[in-house]
Formats: C-alpha cells, structure tokens, sequence
C-alpha cells in the first residue's frame, strides 16, 4: 500500500487508545493499524501549507515570505498574551485575529514529563494535550479570550514550567502528579482579571497512547539528510512515530514536507 501527499500535523480522537490519522489531499490513512509493520517513509519534496508553493519550508510548515505575513504564524500564537483583537488593535488580519483570539480559551495543567501550563481554544480540548503527549491534564481557568490567557499562563509560569521535555515525554520517564492540588495550589497566583474564570471540582482526563515499546535512546529522523527511511512501527505518542530502531519521527516538524509513505 502507498500514500502520497503534503505531511501536516496528525488528526486524533480520544480512545483507548488515542486513535491517530495521517490526513492527505484525496486520502486518510489510520496509523493505529500501522503497528508493528514495516513502514517506507522518502522525501520527494516541499509544499507550503498557505500558498501552496513549491517552495522551502521555513517554520511551522510555512515558507519564508507566508511565516512573516499570514496571521496564523504571528507572534501571537506562540506568545497569547501578545493579542490584540478584544482591543480592536490589528496586527495582521484583524478579521482573523478576531475570529481566533475572541473565542473561548483554556488554561491548563499538563504532565508530559513535568507538571507544566499552557493556553489553547477550548474546541481544541483534548487534541492539544495529545499533541504534546501528556498522559494527564486538567483545566484550571475557562476565559473568553486568548489575552486573558496569556496573561495567566505567564503568570503560572513563574511556579511551574510551560515547556515540554520531548526526550522524557518519548521515553516515558514521567511521574505522575496530583493535578488537582496543584489546580488549587497555584488558584491564588491567577491575576485578578480572570480569577472569576477559575474552574473548581473538574477532574483530570488521562490519555492512554498507541505505543508498545519506547525508545531507550531516541535518533530523530531527518528527511533531508535521510530522505528514504524504513522501519517497524512501533508506537505513537504526541505527534512523534516511533521505531523499532529507536528512530523518531516528529510529524508536526516535518509540515509541508511531501512524502511517500510504504507500507509492507
């Protein structure tokens, strides 16, 4: 069997286990089934996600000119305590920024490896915690715009992290964590604006991923310099595919990259 098409980041559904997608222009591909098969994977060259170019991929599957123009790949994805739109204030499209910053967002506590906080819009709860391969995760504030949580997430930062270690996470050297009582805990740090957000009595929601042997010693997978791999799948967690050699392949750095993916 053989899929062809522009890598973007994995679809999932929350299961037992979390269930993955390889989404292309005219197919899908369910890389649950691909577990324990030998899979072909070669670079046959470059798409941008925006304008669909033909061109080298720069950040977050974007090329150069589309990273510093669209606002999708404006400071204020990863900063959200950069946004503007509840002011009116425009910083590339005002009309978009408005659509996504003027939604509701969640902040929240994640265990991928350590305890950290993020922000992300609540239609994206739980996919983002997949994304990051968090095995636990527990909402702590609910806000009507993206400001608001940034201004909480840089807040909690000063006592718990907000960035994840990808080596812990794909090992699986992770402890869990009471996340409930570090909800609690850090309830008196939230800035006053978005206190009256604060979500009491939720529980934690626990994510169970595809994976039946983690690497010991991760080699992540670089399809420029490796432009024809293969392998036995192994596992998934994240958006990382992992081998039976120890290689990692990280989907969501690989966006805009075109492929061709083999399976024996």
């Amino acid at each position: 069997m053989n899929y062809q098409g522009v890598l973007t980041k994995m679809k999932t559904e929350l299961g037992t286990p979390i269930q993955y997608y390889l989404v292309f222009k005219d197919d899908f591909l369910n890389v649950n089934q691909l577990l324990d098969k030998k899979v072909k994977i070669s670079f046959i060259g470059c798409q941008c996600l925006n304008c669909e170019k033909e061109k080298k991929i720069y950040r977050q599957g974007f090329c150069y000119d589309c990273f510093f123009e669209i606002p999708q790949a404006a400071d204020w994805i990863m900063h959200p305590e950069l946004s503007k739109a509840h002011l009116n204030i425009e910083d590339r499209d005002l009309e978009y920024e408005k659509k996504v910053q003027l939604k509701p967002h969640i902040v929240y506590l994640a265990n991928s490896s350590t305890i950290k906080v993020g922000v992300t819009r609540k239609t994206q709860v739980p996919t983002r915690w997949i994304d990051q391969g968090a095995h636990e995760a527990i909402e702590i504030v609910e806000v009507p715009n993206r400001y608001l949580a940034g201004i909480t997430e840089v807040a909690l930062k000063n006592y718990v992290g907000d960035k994840t270690n990808w080596r812990s996470m794909i090992t699986n050297k992770i402890t869990d964590q009471n996340l409930t009582e570090w909800r609690d805990k850090l309830k008196k740090y939230i800035p006053t604006e978005a206190m009256s957000y604060f979500i009491e009595n939720n529980k934690e929601t626990h994510m169970d991923f595809p994976v039946k042997q983690y690497p010991e010693k991760p080699k992540s997978l670089n399809l420029v310099k490796t432009p024809h791999f293969e392998g036995v799948l192994k596992g998934i967690k994240g958006q990382y595919l992992i081998f039976e050699d120890q290689t990692i392949f990280n989907i969501r750095s690989n966006e805009g990259y075109v492929v061709s993916i083999t399976i024996n």
